[in-house]
């Protein structure tokens, strides 16, 4: 049968050939034989051949693929128990260029931006009872990196996506950042045990 290195059977051969021997000489049985046996094969060939190609053809083939993309670091964001040591140890000691402190109360930090050339560092301290970072200061008295920002240039288009893939986000819909931009946190759990925010670029 097709998909066999040799596919044509004496049976199948014969059967097709009678047929044609008809008002021909036995001289003629020959060219008749091959004449049958070189069609059949022509058939098993094209068979198998399309065969082969239905199962190596991409199952994604034809299928969109994502509508948003991932872009550049935006920043790497380090909870600090000291806002004003944190701030004088980047631009007194190390001499980067650091912002002025700014409240978000929306949500729950006081900000500092390290400019680093490639990327930032953002240095957050509690606002107010509920703030998040007063909660990670408590398990982590000196302070640590909380979370890091990558830039994304559709962010709903992003959140839709993350969501069919069974990536959890800590908030229902994106929030106004730092950067005046929306943005979106993923849940650490869903992240390799990293807090991912992502900002629209």
């Amino acid at each position: 049968m097709c998909g066999r290195p040799l596919c044509v059977t004496g049976k199948q051969v014969l059967r097709e050939t009678l047929p044609l021997l008809n008002g021909f000489r036995v001289t003629n049985m020959a060219s008749a034989v091959l004449k049958v046996a070189g069609a059949s094969l022509s058939r098993c060939f094209r068979l198998t051949f399309s065969r082969a190609l239905s199962v190596t053809a991409p199952l994604t083939q034809g299928v969109p693929g994502p509508l948003w993309n991932l872009g550049r670091l935006n920043h790497i964001a380090i909870a600090v128990p000291d806002m004003e040591k944190a701030t004088a140890l980047y631009r007194d000691v190390l001499g980067a260029k650091v912002s002025d402190k700014v409240p978000l109360p929306e949500h729950g930090v006081y900000t500092v931006f390290v400019e680093l050339g490639n990327t930032k560092l953002e240095l957050l301290h509690p606002l107010g009872e509920k703030s998040p970072i007063a909660g990670f200061l408590q398990k982590n008295k000196s302070g640590g990196m909380h979370h890091i920002c990558i830039e994304v240039d559709d962010i709903n288009a992003a959140i839709t996506d993350l969501k069919a893939k069974n990536i959890r986000t800590l908030s229902a819909e994106p929030r106004i950042g730092a950067h005046g931009k929306p943005v979106m946190f993923l849940h650490p759990k869903d992240c390799d045990g990293v807090l991912v925010e992502l900002e629209e670029a």
